[in-house]
């Protein structure tokens, strides 16, 4: 999954990235409002976390063009504000959430793993056919076997069972598993394809992973 962090001070952003990025989601980081809005115009990102205080245009404004965009990604405002009255505005505007800095990252990881069930995904066990995957734990087993993955490969394997029988191209998973910065013209995304493949499907009775000829891969549940 993608996410965008809105935060100008560079301690906090570092840290909410390398926490989602431990947890294997795709991280952009913007400083400003402005910025912001630039990158969801052209990024379809599952949740945002909006600081207040930002550079250029404040975090409300970001929010209220987003809701007003009719747009209904998940929002976990985080900042230093705690009068109830910020809370209140936040919340009225269609924030989803609201966490006061300094918190921790074990509440923040929490927050995140309850808005991404509220927004639809109500199992906890993501499965296509014998293959499960856990995102609590990131255990993935097979048949009943379990399987180890890097972080990338976890990335990549969650991003097709949340998209399962439904073509992926390279540009749409590197947005997704990758940063947007990703050269899409290398072959990286079919090599971990691979690597995935000889994990997952290699051995079993039938592959799950199959090519979609000049266009990109589908999970085939």
């Amino acid at each position: 999954m993608r996410f965008l962090v809105v935060e100008d001070e560079e301690k906090v952003a570092r840290f909410v990235r390398r926490a989602l990025e431990e947890e294997s989601y795709a991280v952009d980081v913007v400083g400003d409002g402005e910025a912001a809005i630039d990158q969801i115009e052209v990024v379809p990102y599952d949740m945002i976390f909006l600081d207040l205080t930002l550079p250029k245009k404040g975090g409300l404004e970001v929010l209220q063009w987003l809701r007003q965009k009719g747009l209904k990604v998940p929002v976990l405002i985080l900042t230093a504000r705690t009068a109830v009255g910020d809370r209140v505005k936040g919340l009225d505007l269609g924030a989803d959430d609201y966490l006061v800095k300094p918190f921790a990252i074990e509440e923040f990881l929490a927050r995140v793993r309850a808005l991404l069930r509220r927004g639809g995904v109500t199992a906890p066990l993501l499965q296509a056919d014998d293959l499960t995957l856990d995102p609590v734990t990131h255990e993935v087993r097979r048949a009943g076997q379990k399987i180890e993955l890097t972080t990338k490969e976890y990335a990549l394997l969650e991003y097709f069972l949340r998209n399962p029988n439904r073509v992926l191209t390279r540009s749409m998973i590197s947005e997704h598993v990758w940063d947007i910065h990703f050269d899409t013209f290398t072959n990286v995304i079919d090599v971990y394809v691979n690597y995935l493949r000889n994990k997952v499907d290699r051995g079993f009775k039938r592959p799950l992973i199959q090519t979609v000829r000049g266009v990109g891969y589908v999970l085939k549940a």
